[in-house]
């Protein structure tokens, strides 16, 4: 893997023509810098990555997150603790900006720090963290940008005034006129309200009409990640007074904020935002059902090419097809290469894997052995443990194929007790099942790197999710680029990237877990171990991923149908280039296409 690097010029970069401002709570910029928790914050990170790759006019807000996520820390039976990951955004330049916001009937002053995603071209996305660490602001608030996700609800609806009523302040100050606003995911939500009184003009909420909020709406798109209420940022109304004010609670309930006697982020950027989508096909249909008076769209998730292809599969490709940076869809000419070449490059990929693993852990497995990889955040609907569900058959099926290994990683939050059980039931597992044919382990602190060279290493990746919980999923994705093929069942972006037998296999649908997990492992001994077995298929199969899921589920095609179907959705082509080429102002976007869907 090759992160994208991160490279500051000694000017901030030329912000007039940046058309988009993307939102998000978490964004993973770099292996070294701690501002993600997960698949959200790695999607943020991907899609800004395919903006720099592309030229997009595009710029970003999130949180600095000086104390990051956690370090999960795991004892000899699993039971998961965790620490601080700190770092220093002192490192990176600053936004030469201080804006200062109400909030708690309080002002509070907000810094930012600026990290530059630097495409493939040279084009540079900004991305500016913001920050509440700054002298002269209340004790408490100084740290209300300290910790991704912690804290109680107090402090996560003030963190989010930040980011969405802070984000937009910033923007202003720096002379920032985006045409559009996205909201990746309901965390940013606030950043509407912020627009409106922008367009007030400092009169008060309360004068703003119809009319305002479907000019704020105009502006905003709004992506739905959760597919269950309870997954849907919810706040009691005295919060939501004290934190934001009683002005603009009226201005939230009149936005259509207010759902079942709560403030519902997500009720408030449905009310305020022109576009609204889901993750995957599938998961655009559950959020329908979920919001039915509101018109929910799918643009499925993809993950960045450069970021997750391994070191030998981009070597290959610079030299196969050298045009893959820019545009992913010469994926598609994997079928000029030998197949050979691909299953060597993944054999290099094992190595490094289990080469890795071997310095982190002290643990060493055999790069012949089929080799199972589930990796995800720890929560019990992705039922991590289901492929131990029948250990007997476990066991007989690892030696009658030759052998088997199985490698699993992942954090549950903190406050999740019922996911931290999970992984003390699967190192439970692995003590009890563990012989010379059946090898089992839990590999602690599931981050970036572990990620990449999990889903470039293992064999077949393996997704057991209940449906249909599942919005989309992209560590699969990750491992198809890297010509492993999936073992999952059909939620989320399977359901579109299953080809059966040709890009990996479903597991069947069932009334019981005992049912699914049966379906697993008829699948392992009867269409995997055989195919396995002989290399110049298995090598076929490899390049079937690329060729196939490869070219589609990446964050280059998903951006493409954003500018498209989301941000500028008109149907002059030339309106599309101008857009791709950094013309965004309305009027000159008017003079190219007189026609808007």
């Amino acid at each position: 893997m090759s992160p994208s690097p991160a490279s500051h010029s000694a000017q901030s970069p030329d912000l007039s023509r940046r058309s988009i401002v993307y939102f998000s709570m978490e964004i993973a910029l770099s292996p070294a810098i701690p501002t993600y928790s997960g698949g959200l914050g790695m999607l943020a990170g991907d899609t800004l990555r395919s903006a720099a790759d592309t030229s997009a006019p595009m710029v970003a807000i999130s949180l600095v997150h000086r104390h990051g996520y956690f370090r999960q820390i795991l004892s000899d039976v699993g039971q998961q603790t965790e620490a601080d990951v700190p770092w220093s955004p002192e490192t990176l330049p600053s936004a030469e900006h201080t804006v200062t916001i109400n909030i708690q009937n309080r002002p509070l002053q907000i810094r930012a720090w600026r990290f530059d995603v630097v495409g493939a071209t040279g084009h540079i996305v900004p991305v500016y963290l913001l920050d509440s660490d700054v002298e002269g602001n209340d004790a408490w608030d100084r740290h209300l940008t300290d910790h991704l996700y912690g804290g109680d609800t107090y402090y996560r609806l003030c963190q989010e005034a930040i980011l969405g009523l802070g984000g937009i302040a910033l923007l202003q100050a720096l002379g920032v006129t985006p045409e559009v606003y996205h909201m990746n995911e309901g965390h940013a939500a606030l950043l509407t309200i912020a627009l409106l009184e922008q367009r007030l003009g400092g009169r008060p909420l309360s004068e703003a009409t119809a009319a305002d909020r479907e000019v704020v709406r105009q502006h905003c798109v709004f992506t739905t990640h959760t597919p269950v209420p309870a997954g849907h940022d919810q706040f009691g109304p005295d919060q939501m007074n004290q934190v934001l004010g009683r002005d603009r609670s009226m201005a939230i309930e009149a936005a259509g904020g207010i759902h079942n006697g709560l403030m519902n982020m997500s009720y408030l950027a449905l009310g305020l935002s022109r576009y609204v989508n889901g993750v995957a096909m599938q998961h655009g249909k559950v959020s329908q059902v979920m919001f039915p008076e509101y018109k929910v769209h799918s643009i499925t998730n993809g993950v960045h090419a450069a970021t997750w292809l391994s070191r030998s599969f981009q070597e290959l490709f610079d030299d196969e097809i050298p045009d893959w940076r820019t545009d992913n869809r010469y994926f598609r000419s994997v079928y000029g290469i030998d197949a050979a070449r691909i299953a060597a490059c993944h054999i290099k990929n094992k190595q490094k894997l289990f080469a890795a693993l071997a310095r982190r852990t002290g643990h060493y497995f055999n790069p012949s052995v089929l080799t199972l990889g589930f990796a995800r955040r720890v929560a019990t609907y992705k039922r991590a443990s289901l492929l131990l569900q029948d250990p007997a058959r476990l066991v007989a099926l690892a030696e009658k194929i030759g052998g088997l290994q199985i490698l699993f990683a992942g954090k549950a939050h903190p406050a999740d007790n019922a996911g931290k059980a999970l992984i003390k039931d699967v190192y439970e597992a692995a003590v009890r099942l563990n012989s010379s044919s059946l090898k089992i382990y839990y590999i602690e602190n599931y981050d970036w790197e572990l990620g990449a060279l999990l889903t470039q290493g293992v064999d077949v990746w393996v997704n057991t999710p209940r449906r249909p919980y599942e919005a989309s999923g992209t560590s699969g994705m990750k491992a198809a680029l890297n010509g492993v093929p999936s073992l999952s069942i059909l939620d989320g972006w399977w359901i579109e990237g299953c080809a059966e037998n040709t890009t990996g296999w479903a597991i069947e649908d069932a009334e019981t877990e005992a049912a699914e997990a049966a379906s697993l492992y008829n699948k392992l001994e009867k269409s995997i171990a055989p195919l396995w077995s002989n290399p110049n298929a298995w090598a076929r199969l490899q390049q079937h991923c690329i060729g196939i899921n490869g070219t589609f589920f990446n964050t280059h095609r998903m951006l493409s149908q954003y500018l498209s179907n989301a941000y500028f959705p008109y149907t002059d082509t030339q309106t599309r280039v101008a857009i791709n080429a950094g013309i965004s102002n309305t009027a000159d976007i008017a003079e190219l296409a007189k026609v808007r869907k």
